[in-house]
């Protein structure tokens, strides 16, 4: 079984996405997949790309092959660098949501 990586569209008219999935080559365009491995939204200004880079090193890894535009999203998500796999960077850490900080009203007015 041939394995490739492309892009399986989704959403309404003129409002595509597209998801990023492992497939064996012979099923439809947005027929059945083996892996969901991250998505593309180009209706967002600017455009979103997220990729899970250890899903597609190892699909990669197992021979799968990259469509054209496949290869240009994972380029543009910086997981693929002059046709090599980049190690995955760690993803940074959440920063903690500041609480909000009360407001009372002002001493002596009101009741």
């Amino acid at each position: 079984m041939a394995v490739k990586i492309r892009l399986k569209r989704m959403g309404n008219r003129h409002r595509s996405f597209y998801r990023l999935i492992a497939t064996d080559s012979r099923s439809p365009r947005d027929g059945r997949f083996l892996e969901e491995l991250g998505f593309y939204d180009p209706m967002k200004d600017p455009a979103i790309v997220q990729i899970d880079g250890a899903s597609v090193r190892k699909w990669i890894e197992r021979g799968a092959q990259l469509s054209e535009t496949a290869r240009s999203l994972l380029k543009r998500a910086g997981i693929l660098v002059q046709g090599k796999l980049v190690d995955a960077a760690p993803a940074p850490a959440p920063q903690p949501a500041e609480a909000p900080t009360p407001v009372f009203p002002p001493e002596g007015a009101g009741s």
